[in-house]
């Protein structure tokens, strides 16, 4: 097996003189990009990722010039705070990137002679204490980096968010909160609203996730089983200054909703939550449905809404988000000779459905010149879903390699698909006969590569961030029976089509890249 290679040379890099964080890594890259097409399509992916990593996000974002900290959302938006108005400053967070945003955070103030007072944050790959992964104790003496897990709330997690909180309610009015929240913020800060259970939190959650709800009716469900999210934590901060930095994995970031919104005002109700369970028909514990029921009928207090004296000296800040990310992607298809055409950035709805529509997009540009006229990259983000439903047993497999799989069935199927099946199963894209297939170019190369992973590096609940494939990867058949019985992720490893990067330290949803070759 090939040792793990750089998806990026140090001389590709941009702003490779400025920027100090590794480059993001697949494995056995040497094998996966076997041609042109491949390499663009995983150089593309990198690139968007390494885009997104929080410390990239954050150097960007935010700044200390004379004592005045400075902070830029990716709309445009600008805060300025006078650092010497405040008696601590406190950071604060939860998220997939929420580690290396905490410690950028802390480096920026580190460079203006303030340091961050006190600082918990919780992630699902915290650093080794000792290790290579550690943050710098130089810049993050005060800030504790705590466990918890994804997608499942866990023990540890209701602990680490439990920290938290605690040190919300310990700030003073003259204090600033930085909030840090990132996506995984959801499951990672776990704290479950009484009488609620760490138990009652993971039937809810997996009976959530399997249900195809969307991201709003999952997170109007989860606000109101929690003590911190939407808006909680605002509220125990309250009266002090807090500054929410977020890292978007929500299509159209809205706040609310980029890990249910600890720190703004929740616009939904125990009555919505109360609905997606019956909507979706979903068997939850019963002192979930008792909580929801008591909210709605006015036994409980809602969460903060918009006016809420939670939020009068407090504001909020997308500084990196899915677009961040397909920027990024698209730089790389053209300095490799691609015309990059970014489709959407807001890509949802059921993974196998939206692989098909895309290879239908890749077959049309050979033909047709349209929508763009190869060689050429499709470039999409957003975030698909996988509904199990009333699977018999489902199998192994997120959405991205739902997509991959799906995508690369259509192209099997249709005009890029091969004449002869090569041999289906290794990965290698060979007509078998020695003759060129009509999914191959004159060179023998693949006409069209599909790649798509999580920019977190965790595609669902198994250990690879996506997958790439062509026309000849899967067979078909095996590829229909593994798309209806939701198992594709057999299949894609027997292909050695997977793509396996680890945690990436950022989550900025979905990215996909779509390497479509001129045909001769």
């Amino acid at each position: 097996m090939t040792d793990d290679a750089a998806i990026t040379d140090d001389a590709e890099m941009a702003d490779d003189t400025e920027m100090t964080d590794d480059p993001v890594t697949f494995r056995d890259r040497e094998r996966l990009a076997r041609t042109r097409a491949h390499e663009a399509a995983l150089d593309c992916l990198a690139a968007g990722i390494e885009a997104a990593l929080p410390e990239r996000l954050i150097r960007d974002a935010v700044s200390v010039r004379d004592g005045t900290l400075r902070v830029e959302g990716s709309d445009g938006a600008v805060g300025e705070y006078d650092l010497d108005a405040y008696d601590r400053v406190v950071l604060l967070g939860a998220g997939k990137a929420t580690a290396g945003a905490a410690a950028a955070l802390a480096g920026v103030l580190g460079e203006s002679d303030r340091e961050i007072d006190e600082g918990i944050v919780v992630t699902d790959d915290p650093p080794d204490e000792e290790g290579e992964d550690a943050i710098d104790s130089s810049s993050t003496a005060a800030i504790d980096v705590l466990p918890g897990d994804h997608p499942l709330p866990s023990e540890r997690g209701v602990e680490s968010a439990r920290r938290v909180l605690d040190a919300a309610e310990r700030v003073g009015p003259d204090d600033l909160v930085l909030a840090v929240i990132t996506g995984g913020g959801s499951a990672l800060l776990a704290a479950p609203a009484d009488p609620l259970s760490i138990d009652d939190l993971r039937a809810l959650t997996s009976e959530l996730l399997a249900s195809g709800a969307s991201i709003d009716e999952i997170n109007a469900v989860r606000k109101h089983c929690s003590a911190v999210k939407g808006g909680r934590l605002a509220r125990a901060t309250a009266p002090a200054t807090t500054v929410t930095l977020a890292v978007s994995d929500v299509i159209g970031d809205p706040l609310d909703a980029i890990a249910s919104g600890p720190t703004v005002p929740d616009p939904s109700t125990y009555a919505d939550a109360l609905a997606v369970l019956d909507r979706y028909d979903l068997d939850t514990p019963a002192a979930v449905r008792e909580r929801l029921r008591a909210g709605a009928d006015g036994d409980l207090s809602e969460t903060p809404t918009a006016g809420d004296p939670a939020f009068d000296r407090s504001a909020a800040f997308v500084v990196g988000n899915g677009r961040t990310a397909l920027d990024a992607a698209a730089t790389a298809a053209a300095d490799r000779g691609y015309e990059p055409l970014v489709l959407s950035a807001s890509v949802r709805g059921e993974a196998r459905e939206a692989g098909t529509t895309h290879a239908a997009i890749a077959e049309e540009c050979p033909r047709r010149g349209a929508p763009i006229e190869p060689p050429a990259v499709l470039l999409s983000g957003g975030e698909t879903t996988v509904t199990v439903g009333d699977a018999t047993e489902p199998g192994t497999g997120g959405p991205n390699a739902e997509f991959v799989a799906s995508a690369g069935l259509v192209l099997a199927e249709g005009p890029v698909g091969h004449a002869s099946s090569g041999d289906g199963g290794s990965g290698d894209s060979g007509s078998g006969d020695g003759e060129r297939g009509d999914g191959e170019s004159d060179d023998g190369d693949p006409r069209v590569i599909v790649a798509s992973v999580d920019t977190d590096g965790l595609d669902g609940p198994t250990d690879a961030a996506g997958a790439v494939a062509d026309a000849a990867t899967l067979d078909p058949d095996a590829a229909r029976d593994g798309l209806d019985r939701h198992d594709v992720y057999p299949l894609l490893d027997e292909a050695n089509a997977l793509l396996r990067t680890g945690p990436t330290g950022t989550n900025v949803n979905d990215l996909r890249a779509i390497v479509v070759e001129r045909w001769e």
